[in-house]
């Protein structure tokens, strides 16, 4: 993602939060800098406090705030948020923390254009909690995930992972800090190739599936940090397509 993109060539994304939004961040400054070709047309959130609204406004990127309180149920505020999103012509949905569970109206209205960021190594652990949980069971391995997202919670078709090593001393603190490290990694990665045009949901032996270059992914692309000490420099993990 070194190549600096020009405006024409951008595509219009919409981003979701709900709290801090440092994935949004780290997909916006991507942008900003010319590094990845998309143009963040606005981000909207369902809580006014959340700290990534003045993040964004700070980068100069519109923001919404559309709050569940006096919609009458789950679809109403959704077609409600449907209609905020369209209105900014966005190609691609992405969700960064955005902490709602969507409707099924919603997710068919943006079918294959809507991508979620989820911290574990899917299809284990999908819903909260999820670095507790991992140090719960003593797993030795952990990481994160960018899927489609489909009605199922959490069990869209998987694009990319990226894994990295429990330690003895990790905390639920220590390990989200590393594994969200990765998320900025692979996050702008499955948007890039979305972006591109390389990409794309559609019908596969499987299913529907995500496909890359032309194929199926029968698994996720993986990119491996185990070992790896500082998780921000992409020159010490390697990716592979399984």
């Amino acid at each position: 993602m070194d190549a600096r993109v020009a405006p024409a060539e951008r595509l219009p994304i919409a981003i979701l939060i709900s709290g801090r939004g440092s994935n949004m961040r780290a997909i916006a400054e991507r942008a900003r800098d010319g590094r990845l070709p998309v143009d963040v047309r606005v981000v909207v959130s369902d809580q006014p406090d959340a700290p990534g609204l003045a993040t964004a406004a700070a980068m100069g990127i519109p923001t919404r705030t559309l709050q569940a309180r006096g919609f009458r149920d789950r679809e109403a505020y959704d077609a409600a948020l449907a209609e905020l999103l369209a209105s900014f012509r966005p190609e691609l949905i992405v969700l960064a923390g955005f902490m709602r569970i969507l409707s099924p109206p919603m997710v068919a209205r943006f079918a294959g254009r809507m991508m979620n960021i989820h911290p574990s190594l899917l299809p284990k652990y999908p819903g909260l909690h999820t670095h507790r949980r991992v140090l719960a069971a003593g797993d030795a391995v952990h990481g994160a995930s960018v899927h489609f997202v489909t009605e199922e919670l959490d069990g869209g078709p998987l694009i990319i992972q990226a894994r990295i090593d429990v330690r003895a001393e990790d905390t639920e603190e220590s390990l989200s800090a590393r594994v969200q490290r990765q998320e900025h990694r692979i996050y702008p990665q499955a948007i890039e190739w979305f972006a591109r045009g390389r990409l794309e949901l559609r019908p596969g032996p499987g299913g529907v599936q995500a496909w890359l270059d032309g194929r199926p992914l029968a698994h996720p692309v993986l990119v491996d940090a185990r070992g790896v000490d500082d998780c921000s420099n992409s020159s010490s993990a390697s990716s592979s397509v399984e």
